[in-house]
């Protein structure tokens, strides 16, 4: 299998399981596809395994019940996929999400998640800020 197709195949994967997931709520969609190892990555350094994700993941469907998702960007690279997005639920804020996955033989082995709520964006440009440097 080519790098191209290689990274159509991972784009086609996750596309197809997070929209399953957002959809309809179908967690199994997900869940087929990461690897018995797989470990998800989140900004304050803390990690959790496939179980422990996908719990949070069951836990959080009643929450996130209606969310619209818009895809801003979709990118694959060899083993990895991209996927930045804006969400909203009904009643919630907008949150723009940036998801980074690796693929190790067919299956999403890592995956990495910031999350930024979209009204605190201005605010955490202050960061590049000279005072902050």
């Amino acid at each position: 299998m080519t790098t191209k197709s290689t990274s159509t195949d991972n784009r086609s994967i996750v596309a197809a399981a997070f929209g399953g997931l957002v959809d309809t709520g179908d967690v199994a969609s997900v869940e087929q596809v990461l690897s018995d190892g797989f470990v998800h990555h989140r900004p304050d350094s803390t990690s959790s395994t496939k179980a422990e994700w996908l719990v949070s993941i069951r836990a959080s469907l009643e929450n996130i019940a209606g969310m619209q998702v818009e895809i801003k960007h979709m990118l694959a690279d060899g083993d990895h996929v991209m996927l930045h997005s804006r969400r909203r639920l009904p009643s919630g804020p907008e949150i723009t999400v940036v998801d980074i996955m690796r693929f190790e033989d067919g299956l999403i082995a890592e995956a990495w998640e910031t999350i930024e709520p979209a009204a605190e964006a201005a605010g955490h440009l202050e960061w590049w800020a000279a005072g902050h440097r």
